[in-house]
């Protein structure tokens, strides 16, 4: 991707502001929310059905859409200390990866468009990884190297490296005994997506009543809006339509997969099956950097401007990078 936020302050530069472009066709549906398997049940844990705000096919002026409430099981990981980690079920099946070409400001590592298999479903965490979460598995709270705004139990953690973010799976791994990782690239955007094709899972654009993004700078027709200028707690805006909140804004998310500038040299295994990670340890494929020191994020963050935060935009870092940009969520085999 071409990052926005100018050096020094996180604001993006002026260039970044989109022009205006033709409202597009009306989206289809997104699909719903599926019915967790009968094999869906996770050992160990106990399960609950909530109610989550779905909003879905907004057009390019942030207008239109269906705002509905529907139900989803989620299960829920006891951290200890009144901490619990939700997660929902994802389900087995195929998405295109990648965005088109004529997407509008897309990058062109977001390409080749390419359909990638899901054999098995998995888990991953309803929400980004708490700081509350953290400190009880972790015993700190990095975010208390930010400013004061950012500290809050209930807001993402922030101020974690790659390496710090696997190093919070093993622990819950070890802890449950269960297999608790960072989500590949493939696995993360077909979860973001939720079953839609368009830029967004809420639709053409994104509005800062959805998605906590530089609203000084938007995506398509949307007007300006407000830029919070901080993160804000989990599961504060709708949902998408498999009942995951901020997949777009908030914070950017580290995946397992290091970084390579296209897709055309994926390998077919990983075509075939999205829970294998893209590093040379699993492929044979040397990364961009050769050494695999970059690691790929997802999902833009609070200071970012909108097309930063599409389904397909993609990122980079150093794995040792800590910042107030970058946090995390978890998956579940």
């Amino acid at each position: 991707m071409t990052e926005d936020p100018a050096p020094g302050d996180g604001s993006p530069s002026p260039e970044a502001i989109p022009e205006d472009i033709p409202a597009p066709e009306p989206p289809p549906p997104a699909e719903p929310f599926p019915e967790p398997s009968p094999e869906g049940a996770v050992a160990g844990l106990r399960s609950e059905v909530v109610a989550v705000d779905v909003v879905t096919g907004l057009d390019s002026l942030g207008n239109g859409g269906r705002r509905e409430s529907v139900t989803v099981t989620r299960w829920l990981e006891d951290l200890g200390g009144g901490v619990l980690l939700p997660l929902v079920q994802i389900p087995a099946g195929d998405f295109l990866m990648g965005s088109p070409d004529d997407e509008v400001q897309r990058d062109s590592d977001e390409g080749p468009q390419h359909r990638v298999n899901f054999p098995r479903e998995f888990w991953m965490g309803q929400y980004e990884i708490t700081q509350a979460q953290y400190q009880a598995m972790m015993g700190t709270n990095p975010a208390t190297n930010s400013e004061s705004k950012f500290v809050d139990p209930n807001k993402p953690v922030i101020d974690v490296s790659w390496d710090d973010a696997v190093e919070f799976c093993q622990r819950l791994s070890d802890r449950t005994g269960r297999n608790y990782r960072l989500p590949t690239e493939a696995e993360w955007e077909y979860a973001c997506r939720a079953g839609t094709q368009t830029p967004f899972s809420f639709g053409e654009t994104i509005t800062p009543d959805l998605v906590n993004y530089n609203g000084n700078y938007p995506y398509g027709n949307a007007p300006e809006g407000e830029h919070r200028q901080q993160t804000t707690p989990v599961g504060q805006f709708p949902a998408n339509s498999w009942g995951l909140y901020d997949m777009h804004g908030n914070v950017r998310e580290w995946c397992l997969d290091e970084w390579h500038a296209s897709y055309g040299a994926k390998p077919e295994a990983l075509k075939q099956d999205g829970s294998i990670e893209w590093t040379q340890s699993k492929t044979n494929v040397l990364p961009d950097d050769r050494e695999g020191t970059n690691r790929v994020l997802r999902g833009g963050s609070w200071s970012f401007n909108a097309r930063n935060t599409r389904s397909a935009d993609r990122d980079r870092h150093l794995r040792v990078n800590r910042n107030y940009f970058n946090g995390f969520r978890v998956v579940l085999e």
